[in-house]
């Protein structure tokens, strides 16, 4: 902002101040030079009024209408005594016309010029009666038709600058109101990814941490008396690793720097260096071969439960993989939606349920959407947290975005259930009421 819009902006905030000022000043040319039409010597009453005149503009732009009507009374109050016109005093009168027109409401201004033009044409005759420059009926016309149209010029461009004002102050309004949306969206988004990505962590960390722990602790346990039971948790530990190194390298590989160019994700392998760089040595002295990065597979985009089912059941877990209908093709990020709500799931089995719970999936295709159920024979209402946690929060919260539900909660006659529904586009193909289960 130059300094032209600094001192503007000072003037507006200070409005009292620069009237004050303004006002004070005219008084004191008042003073000096206040006469009557006719040309008199100043009088004690010529001065008087003249000042009053000018003293009410000190609050033309703060309280306009009040400034317009002390003006305006005190004019015709000069008038009707017996001083019909004063100059500069009278000139007032158009001040305080132009501020409320400017400044005031409406209906103070469309007032305002109608008092003025009839206090014109009551002007007129007052100047013939009393006045010895002026006589007859054209002279009163005259002077009437001279001061309305003054008035109405003085009107005319204060209302051009009143439009100019408002219309200055609506575009501010307006860039405000936009900045404060744009900073409102903002907000919204960040808020929305965090949560998007809170979501996806939890998925990832909380899934793969509990078949990393039962797998753990169930080949600590199988080391001495099965061996190659103890082989096999590992392998499962290993591979379930692996997948949720590839998740986290997905997820982090969208993080942009300021600059716009994707950030890379670190190795996330866990056990390989850096490229270039020698494996850690073995008893025997040789370097290890690095271990491969963590491979990058696409993101579920469909209904596919096989994965998760396989998993779980390598986890040690009794499921059993129930579909009903005919599949169909889910729009861009529903099947990645329905992939996660059944991980969720399976994993809060997997963590409350107890020991050796059977659990089932149903996958039903309808004829306008998608429902997955996951239930359990588990340990139900008892196992309770009290509160939902964040699994189940983000369950809903990934429902919400394709207008789906999740319900959760206990069974009759035991266990847990969780059931999300999702609409899809109807599809042409029929639907099976027989279901295909997998064991």
């Amino acid at each position: 902002m130059g300094w032209s819009g600094r001192v503007n902006r000072w003037f507006e905030h200070h409005r009292f101040l620069v009237d004050a000022v303004g006002a004070a000043v005219l008084a004191l040319v008042v003073l000096l030079t206040a006469t009557d039409l006719s040309g008199s010597d100043r009088g004690p009453a010529v001065v008087a009024w003249s000042v009053a005149l000018v003293v009410p503009l000190a609050w033309r732009r703060t309280h306009p209408v009040a400034s317009v009507v002390a003006v305006y009374a005190i004019a015709l109050a000069h008038l009707v005594s017996g001083l019909p016109l004063l100059l500069p005093g009278d000139l007032a009168v158009l001040a305080a016309l132009w501020a409320v027109t400017v400044y005031g409401p409406r209906w103070a201004h469309v007032t305002a010029i109608v008092s003025a033009v009839a206090g014109c044409f009551l002007l007129g005759p007052v100047l013939v009666l009393q006045g010895a420059w002026f006589s007859g009926l054209a002279d009163t016309l005259g002077i009437s038709l001279f001061c309305s149209t003054v008035a109405l010029a003085v009107w005319a461009l204060a209302l051009v600058r009143r439009y100019r004002r408002v219309t200055v102050e609506a575009l501010r309004d307006r860039a405000g109101r936009l900045e404060v949306e744009r900073d409102q969206q903002a907000r919204i988004a960040t808020a929305a990814e965090r949560a998007r990505i809170a979501r996806e962590m939890h998925d990832i960390v909380a899934h793969s941490l509990s078949i990393v722990v039962a797998q753990a602790d169930g080949g600590r346990y199988a080391a001495s008396s099965d061996p190659q039971a103890a082989v096999r948790a590992l392998d499962v530990v290993s591979e379930t690793g692996r997948a949720a190194l590839a998740d986290m390298r997905r997820l982090l590989g969208v993080l942009r720097d300021d600059d716009g160019h994707v950030v890379r994700a670190p190795a996330l392998s866990g056990a390989g260096p850096a490229p270039g760089e020698g494996g850690p040595a073995t008893r025997s002295g040789a370097t290890a071969p690095p271990s491969s990065p963590a491979p990058l597979a696409p993101q579920p985009d469909d209904a596919e439960l096989d994965g998760l089912v396989a998993q779980s059941r390598e986890a040690g877990m009794r499921v059993s993989l129930v579909r009903v209908g005919t599949p169909r093709r889910l729009p861009p990020g529903a099947g990645l939606t329905l992939h996660r709500v059944t991980q969720e799931a399976l994993s809060n089995v997997r963590k409350h349920a107890g020991p050796q719970p059977r659990v089932t999936v149903v996958l039903r295709w309808e004829a306008e959407a998608v429902t997955v159920e996951v239930s359990d024979d588990g340990r139900g209402a008892a196992a309770l947290p009290g509160t939902d946690g964040y699994g189940l929060l983000g369950m809903r919260e990934r429902a919400a975005v394709f207008g789906g539900s999740v319900t959760a909660g206990p069974r009759p006659g035991g266990g847990w259930r969780v059931r999300f529904t999702m609409p899809v586009p109807a599809s042409t193909a029929g639907t099976s009421d027989e279901p295909e289960e997998q064991a």
